[in-house]
């Protein structure tokens, strides 16, 4: 895989002016950069809506509509718990506390997730390489989806705009079965990692222990303790996967995959043509900056322009912070991507599955 190389010359001094005004920012308010009460008493909100409901279809007996009904509310609260506390967490921004944030981290494992693969895959591979194809795996869904302009086109992507939403609800009961085992295996054997490298034997041992005990609590302990058919809990687990992988995947897709968020590719040597943090400008896109439920519920990710230049930031800051940022970006005539509302991002988003379903035409 062809190593990409960011520009090193910054010759209006972009991120070095924002970055002051941010720090400035914290400094003159006295404020941290990582969550406080505020945060955590969402925390406790999400892990009540993902867990409450469980522990009501374990000790009540209720009818089976009911009971499905609770599963759609455990993935809304499935997908809050991976947005405003692990994801904080496992960007080291939940707390100041190096265990706290360890331990919020790796509430990943009851998401069905694992912290090894996540933290390579989001906090290095998308964080760095936004949207360039071959390099972020959130832009590859296989051969299934053409999410890049880069990407081979087939004939069935003819259909993609009509289907791709269908697919969207798979992404977290696909973590589940089988993206973390290949994920490890590739990326233990390209000796990836956050940090210091682990050691092989240490985390595949963790893989299984954790999936083992992820299904033994969401599929064991239901049949173990209600009066319910096999197949009628699969099916509640997979409707809880689904709401959550709806969520998670529109969520990403509303930021990356639209008109305004460009794929760029690198020259033949690797070379990008913008900076990092000004390519990732160039490639995230916010959404619904001012709508309260949705900066509330997303733990600020429709903030992405914000969360991908101060990923250690808490998602908390990133409304305060967005003002700086925009100024910044106007100040150096550079873009700031932003779609007024989810409505108008949703519209985008089609529009651009649509276009990359079309047939490229031979130049």
């Amino acid at each position: 895989m062809k190593t990409i190389k960011f520009s090193k010359i910054d010759k209006a001094k972009f991120f070095r002016t924002l970055n002051k005004r941010v720090n400035t920012y914290f400094k003159e308010n006295d404020i941290k950069r990582t969550g406080n009460w505020k945060l955590y008493l969402k925390a406790f909100l999400m892990f009540a809506i993902f867990l409450v409901p469980f522990i009501l279809i374990l000790t009540i007996n209720m009818p089976y509509w009911l009971l499905l009904s609770l599963t759609v509310l455990i993935g809304v609260g499935m997908a809050g718990v991976g947005m405003n506390v692990m994801h904080d967490a496992n960007h080291e921004s939940f707390s100041n506390k190096k265990w706290l944030n360890k331990l919020m981290g790796s509430s990943i494992y009851i998401l069905a997730g694992n912290v090894y693969n996540w933290k390579v895959q989001h906090n290095v591979l998308h964080h760095t390489f936004t949207n360039i194809k071959g390099h972020d795996e959130d832009i590859d869904a296989g051969r299934i989806i053409r999410f890049s302009k880069h990407a081979k086109w087939l004939p069935i992507h003819k259909f993609q705009k009509y289907y791709s939403p269908v697919l969207y609800g798979l992404l977290t009961i696909n973590w589940a079965i089988t993206t973390d085992i290949k994920q490890m295996r590739n990326y233990l054997k390209r000796k990836l990692s956050y940090g210091k490298f682990p050691n092989p034997a240490v985390e595949w041992t963790k893989l299984v222990v954790t999936k083992i005990a992820y299904y033994l609590l969401w599929i064991v302990l239901p049949l173990a303790v209600i009066d319910i058919a096999w197949w009628k809990v699969l099916i509640a687990f997979f409707v809880m996967h689904y709401t959550a992988g709806i969520i998670l995947s529109f969520v990403f897709q509303l930021a990356h995959i639209v008109p305004s968020a460009e794929t760029p590719v690198p020259d033949k040597e690797g070379n990008m043509e913008h900076t990092w943090a000004v390519h990732q400008l160039y490639t995230t896109a916010n959404f619904a900056p001012n709508n309260w439920f949705i900066n509330f519920y997303t733990g600020g990710l429709n903030h992405q322009v914000e969360h991908h230049i101060f990923p250690h930031i808490s998602h908390i800051h990133y409304k305060k912070i967005a003002a700086i940022v925009k100024k910044t970006t106007e100040e150096f005539n550079l873009p700031y991507n932003e779609y007024k509302t989810t409505r108008r991002a949703l519209l985008e988003h089609f529009k651009q599955i649509s276009e990359l379903g079309k047939k490229p035409q031979i130049a």
